[in-house]
């Protein structure tokens, strides 16, 4: 009895590929419709007819007596708010050095819903702190903005970041496999690369 023929390795890797691109499809399938989504709502944010966005509303203020080992620097600043308040800065913005006018540290952090920032101008012994409340649909733009999610947001918006660059290489393969380059050529596929080089190099250069 003859032994059955072995697959052929491109008929292997093609299955190994489409069976990539399934798995891929499925655990990013959320996020595409999420970050389709927003990214939609966010590129009608101006003009005449801009989408609304959402809202925020900001819930308090307050002054915080900041004690003297806090203001030598701003980490220093952020490490004293973590002991005293509670609030983890997710954020630190400083002044470039050549920066005009008076210096000021701002750190920021919460969540997509709630989130808080304090303002500090070096020297001085208050801070002003500042919380706000967002709406979904502002909690769910911030997100796509990876604004307010915290380290596990930002590891799983990479998960799906890298997912759409596999699942867009082995689409493009499996379409391309079996296909001429003059058939490439004349498809759907080229049209698409030509009019998002005509959109985006004059943007870029």
């Amino acid at each position: 009895m003859n032994a059955a023929p072995r697959p052929r390795a491109s008929a292997t890797t093609y299955r190994w590929v489409r069976q990539l691109h399934l798995w891929i499809g499925a655990w990013g399938a959320i996020a595409a419709i999420l970050y389709g989504f927003s990214g939609l709502v966010m590129n009608h944010r101006f003009g005449d007819g801009a989408w609304p966005q959402g809202d925020s509303e900001e819930t308090g203020r307050a002054s915080l007596s900041v004690p003297a080992e806090a203001r030598a620097s701003a980490e220093a600043l952020s490490t004293w708010l973590r002991a005293s308040e509670g609030l983890d800065a997710q954020v630190i913005r400083k002044p470039p050095p050549d920066a005009k006018g008076p210096p000021k540290w701002t750190l920021s952090g919460g969540t997509a819903r709630d989130s808080w920032s304090l303002e500090y101008k070096p020297g001085d012994d208050e801070a002003e702190l500042k919380r706000s409340r967002h709406t979904l649909l502002a909690a769910v733009n911030r997100l796509h903005k990876a604004v307010g999610g915290g380290t596990a947001w930002i590891v799983l918006a990479d998960s799906f970041a890298v997912g759409m660059i596999l699942l867009g290489l082995s689409g493009v393969w499996m379409w391309g496999r079996g296909r001429t380059w003059k058939q490439m050529l004349l498809s759907v596929f080229a049209a698409s690369v030509a009019v998002l080089a005509w959109v985006l190099v004059p943007n870029l250069l």
